[in-house]
């Protein structure tokens, strides 16, 4: 019986089920690879910061980052986003996609996590099918 008090009196900062503790300084670190459509001049990336900042949600408030989430560029083409408070990477994929839905550049770009953390926007492949048309 010891042995079960001992386990439940642990001082860690998540639950059963992996979720942060409320409360729980947690520092996570997403980067965003924009470098090809900034490359490709389609892109602004000053905009995409000022919208992110602007958007991200904090304790549900947009505008209340404080110093709890730091947003700033990183080398040529890149977005790096630090958070001291429990953040979802899907949320900052929801985000990027809504900010290319708004720039009317959805329709080439798409976001793709390359690693943990890490997400970079890629063009879509096109093929062309003038070979096929030609033939009819």
């Amino acid at each position: 019986m010891s042995a079960v008090k001992a386990r439940g009196m642990s001082s860690k900062t998540t639950t059963k089920g992996g979720k942060p503790v409320k409360g729980a300084k947690v520092t996570s670190k997403y980067t965003i690879n924009c470098s090809q459509p900034v490359s490709d001049k389609i892109f602004d990336l000053s905009a995409f910061e000022k919208f992110l900042h602007d958007r991200i949600k904090v304790e549900g408030r947009t505008g209340n980052l404080g110093d709890n989430v730091d947003i700033k560029q990183v080398g040529d083409g890149k977005i790096e986003v630090v958070t001291h408070i429990p953040f979802s990477g899907r949320y900052l994929k929801y985000l990027t996609k809504k900010f290319l839905k708004k720039q009317q550049l959805r329709d080439w770009l798409r976001v793709v996590s390359t690693s943990k953390g890490v997400y970079e926007l890629r063009f879509f492949n096109v093929v062309n099918d003038d070979a096929d048309e030609d033939e009819d």
